[in-house]
């Protein structure tokens, strides 16, 4: 059995489909305990992280762990969390970490990370990391001005990032907890090219098949929007990455393929799958 924390987010859903696909028995943890899909092989956990103890009921008899904390993790006692996993007996254990945790290591917003890949490479477990950068599914932060106005409103609109597909995050994260050979290893997970705001706008637009008109922010604008949702220092690490890239975090890695044997997919394949969500 499979252990997936997160199992009902945009990386967790797919995650446990593909698992089932493989013909795995999942235990989807959430706070809900809705299990994301109806399938006699999932069985819907209800568990917080924040509370590493109601974890127990999960893990019990599970092989593997997909771990995926909210925010940074700083606030939660990841010690503990895979301790209850390791006197469970699981044995392998996947962290999606992000590749901030290794560019912007010193900081508030991914320092956390940095400590808890510590954490899990000391665990004494079979690990893998996971280290994803720009996700394509933060433009669904345009939802509201794409459907009031056909607008999306971004800072930096022309700083491109190599925004990786959640489904391809789901799919990297199946193989190395049911497949073997990928035990001490740290994977980068990017889009197959460096894309800006504005031509993600373009592609949205082609998604849709109606004009958009990209409308640009201050970073001040920016910071205050993703205020009301982030906490201000993963707001501040984030517009750091957006708008001042590092030379790390702009470059397109190879490792989807070669984990998948297959290229990443592209934003604009995510866009023309998630139209329907902007109106498409």
């Amino acid at each position: 059995m499979i252990v997936i924390t997160g199992a009902t987010g945009n990386i967790g859903r797919p995650l446990v489909a593909e698992l089932v696909r493989r013909g795995h028995d999942v235990a989807a943890v959430s706070r809900a305990g809705t299990a994301p899909l109806d399938d006699p092989r999932v069985r819907g956990v209800s568990a917080d992280l924040a509370e590493p103890a109601s974890l127990r009921a999960a893990v019990d008899g599970a092989d593997a762990m997909f771990l995926l904390v909210p925010g940074s993790g700083g606030h939660l006692d990841t010690e503990r969390i895979i301790g209850v996993a390791a006197d469970a007996g699981v044995r392998r254990l996947v962290l999606l970490s992000s590749l901030g945790a290794v560019t912007r290591a010193g900081s508030a917003s991914h320092g956390p990370l940095a400590e808890l890949e510590k954490r899990v490479q000391g665990s004494g477990l079979e690990w893998t990391l996971l280290r994803p950068a720009d996700f394509a599914s933060n433009a669904l932060a345009w939802v509201p001005t794409v459907r009031s106005e056909r607008a999306v409103h971004a800072p930096f609109g022309d700083v491109a990032l190599p925004a990786v597909d959640p489904l391809d995050i789901a799919e990297v994260a199946a193989a190395t907890l049911a497949d073997d050979g990928h035990a001490g290893r740290a994977y980068v997970l990017t889009g197959p090219a460096a894309v800006s705001p504005r031509e993600r706008t373009e592609a949205l637009a082609g998604a849709l098949g109606v004009p958009l008109t990209f409308a640009e922010q201050t970073r001040e604008q920016a910071r205050a929007e993703m205020l009301a949702y982030i906490p201000e220092s993963v707001v501040d690490g984030t517009l750091a990455i957006l708008g001042e890239p590092t030379a790390e975090e702009q470059l397109v890695s190879p490792d989807i393929e070669k984990v998948l044997g297959r290229p990443a997919r592209a934003f604009a394949d995510w866009a023309r799958r998630n139209a329907a969500a902007f109106g498409g």
